[in-house]
């Protein structure tokens, strides 16, 4: 799908088909996780179920989610208090929480 964060590659890096719902606006072909990463991460976050995201918190560092969870614009407000709650963080340690915080329903 063109003009999406999702963008064909060559040789993808398959996910798995569990988190295939949370893509829907994009070609699950083309779903790379590691040239989408931090998009992959920031939609995991926001929309994942127990299952996603207990994939996703074993097959990403720690360090890595924290990172995401800091410099993100595009976590929903719910998600933001979620993670701020869990790695201790405070609001202007999160750009979410910024004047340029986006919507939720404007992900990509």
């Amino acid at each position: 799908m063109s003009g999406t964060a999702f963008e064909t590659a060559e040789k993808c890096s398959r996910l798995p088909k569990m988190l295939r719902p949370l893509f829907w606006d994009a070609d699950w072909n083309c779903v790379d996780f590691q040239r989408n990463r931090t998009a992959i991460i920031e939609r995991v976050l926001n929309l994942g179920n127990e299952e996603q995201l207990a994939w996703l918190l074993k097959n990403v560092a720690e360090e890595e989610i924290l990172s995401v969870v800091s410099s993100s614009r595009r976590l929903s407000r719910k998600t933001a208090r979620c993670w701020q709650n869990y790695f201790g963080l405070k609001e202007e340690e999160m750009k979410c929480f910024g004047m340029f915080s986006t919507n939720p329903d404007n992900l990509f």
